[in-house]
């Protein structure tokens, strides 16, 4: 019994991780789908972040801090 009780979530559990089908892939490319969101709203994300660390760049953009290199 104790077998059944952790075979049969395990089983579940992987049918979730079932591969994706050609003619679902349209689903996973809308942008809701993206980690990225709202490119608005990360760029006020963004903002935000420098302007706490009183440094500019460090998203992928060099530069910031005092300048001494």
């Amino acid at each position: 019994m104790k077998g059944f009780v952790l075979i049969v979530p395990a089983l579940l559990a992987l049918a979730g991780c079932a591969t994706v089908q050609p003619w679902e892939k349209g689903k996973l490319a809308k942008p809701e789908m993206t980690f990225g969101g709202d490119k608005l709203e990360t760029r006020y994300a963004d903002h935000i972040y420098t302007s706490r660390e009183a440094a500019s760049g460090g998203a992928g953009v060099g530069g910031g801090g005092c300048g001494c290199n």
